[in-house]
């Protein structure tokens, strides 16, 4: 994940409540399944997310988005969040963490 222009640092509470969003499928939440590829903040309060899914055609996709911006948009000092999906570059197995390969039973 990268963390891209965070004048309030608003990125650590950002991250920590993405921490707590989980696909539905899968028993990891996407941080540590390495579905957040970015955090983007603003002066004005804004966060931007951009996040992938593990597959394009995610039944629960709308779900995760959904909760991925209340979530963001309830973190103090977030005026508005804003959730862009991606899959350029396409997720893979290899960028979930340690924990997340552990957890799944890939290590």
């Amino acid at each position: 994940m990268m963390i891209i222009n965070d004048p309030l640092n608003l990125a650590p509470a950002i991250t920590e409540v993405l921490e707590t969003v989980f696909d539905p499928e899968i028993p990891v939440n996407i941080v540590e399944l390495g579905l957040v590829y970015e955090i983007i903040t603003k002066e004005d309060g804004s966060a931007k997310v951009v996040m992938t899914l593990t597959a394009p055609g995610c039944p629960v996709a709308g779900n995760i988005m959904d909760e991925v911006q209340r979530k963001v948009e309830g973190v103090d000092g977030v005026s508005r969040a804003l959730v862009e999906l991606t899959f350029d570059p396409p997720w893979d197995k290899s960028m979930m963490s340690e924990v997340a390969q552990l957890e799944l039973g890939f290590m």
